[in-house]
């Protein structure tokens, strides 16, 4: 079976930026998403988010502006299960870690290395990412209000009532 992903809204809490393929800007407020599995989601929207230990960007809460690359997580896991978690995020400080091996690649929030910041932003396309898509990493996970989970929907075969692809 075949699976798409879409939101079923399309309304921005008050203050927050719509997705743009510019840097986010220090201080402002953003729609990202996480992909994760259906029971990981449960324990988040329970919980809350915790740092992983270690990633691209070392420790954090990984991100994406882009719906399309979060539902690509967790990565070798069934369509059917996965869960992508919208939220609304205060990016405080943000660097953008735009190459392999940038000085500050996994050191962007430890102030022993110089400015501490809040958010890693890996642009589009700037060869970091396989998909080319762009991904956040936010330090303080109370950064981040939950909004919603969105669940992939499976697509009707050709031949099925109403248009291409919906019930």
């Amino acid at each position: 079976m075949q699976y798409e992903w879409a939101e079923d809204d399309f309304e921005l809490p008050y203050g927050v930026v719509p997705l743009g393929l510019s840097a986010p800007v220090d201080n402002r407020k953003y729609v990202m998403y996480h992909g994760t599995t259906s029971r990981n989601a449960q324990s988040i929207r329970a919980y809350g988010f915790s740092q992983s230990e270690d990633g691209m960007l070392g420790p954090g809460v990984y991100l994406s502006r882009d719906l399309q690359k979060a539902s690509a997580y967790p990565k070798r896991h069934p369509q059917s299960d996965k869960v992508v978690i919208k939220v609304q995020v205060n990016v405080g400080k943000v660097i953008a870690i735009g190459y392999q091996g940038h000085l500050r690649q996994k050191t962007w929030h430890d102030a022993r290395y110089g400015e501490v910041f809040d958010t890693a932003w890996v642009p589009p396309n700037c060869g970091m990412v396989k998909s080319g898509l762009e991904e956040d990493c936010v330090w303080d996970p109370d950064r981040i209000k939950i909004l919603k989970t969105i669940k992939p929907r499976p697509v009707q075969p050709y031949g099925g009532y109403g248009a291409w692809g919906y019930q």
